[in-house]
């Protein structure tokens, strides 16, 4: 008599409806977010990075914007920034509202391992540490990632309007610091979004097909414990 396991796959629901329609949805609004705000920065785009004297780096050089068609077109960047700010804020409130009120955020949030576990997850996706951290529905990385990109859309929230009404929102402007500090603060964290993505969409690549279609359809394939099969000596199986 033998034991024999036969391997068996089940589709599991991964990721809610509303929460998929609100990741997809914000994509290409930051997307409109980001190109129209180049287009308002193009007409003072005063930052750079400069050490004794010498500027080793300047946002941005003139074939870039020539590259992207961005001169001259100040007024249509600030009509689609201002319209698209709304629609940004609204996707990002019903994400955090939904995810409050599902519960999801108990996944979401990070916890007192994740820290720690975060730095495993950077070893193991540097093929440095060969055995794989904790992984929950996200694992201790992603849990950080994706809660400071609530805090950074958060961020950008509440440094446009300072910038964008800097006399009736005064009381926000001084918050920030100040109108520049604002400005400041509102470009560093676009520029974190554009990483954020970068980095974002490696993950995704390196996580594999299924992971990627339970973004999209809600549900993943996932391994699932097998029943043994007991085969006696006349070769017939029983469960």
């Amino acid at each position: 008599m033998k034991i024999k396991a036969t391997k068996m796959k089940g589709i599991k629901e991964k990721h809610p409806l509303l929460m998929r329609w609100t990741h997809w949805v914000n994509f290409p609004i930051l997307t409109i977010m980001i190109w129209s705000g180049m287009l308002i920065y193009w007409a003072n785009d005063e930052y750079k990075i400069t050490l004794l004297g010498h500027t080793y780096v300047h946002f941005f050089p003139d074939w870039f914007y020539n590259l992207l068609h961005v001169p001259g077109r100040l007024a249509e960047g600030m009509a689609f920034h201002f319209l698209f700010m709304w629609l940004f804020a609204l996707n990002g409130f019903v994400y955090v509202l939904y995810t409050i009120i599902s519960g999801q955020w108990r996944q979401l949030l990070p916890n007192r391992h994740s820290f720690k576990e975060a730095w495993l997850v950077v070893l193991h996706d540097l093929h440095i540490r060969k055995m794989a951290p904790p992984q929950d529905k996200y694992n201790a990385a992603q849990r950080i990632a994706y809660t400071a990109i609530i805090i950074m859309g958060l961020g950008s929230l509440v440094t446009g309007l300072a910038i964008y009404k800097p006399v009736q929102f005064n009381w926000l402007c001084w918050l920030c610091g100040g109108y520049h500090l604002a400005r400041i603060w509102h470009f560093v964290l676009t520029i974190g979004y554009v990483f954020f993505f970068l980095i974002h969409v490696i993950q995704v690549i390196l996580a594999g097909w299924n992971n990627f279609r339970s973004v999209v359809s809600g549900f993943e394939v996932v391994n699932v414990r097998p029943e043994p099969k007991i085969e006696n000596n006349n070769g017939d199986e029983k469960v």
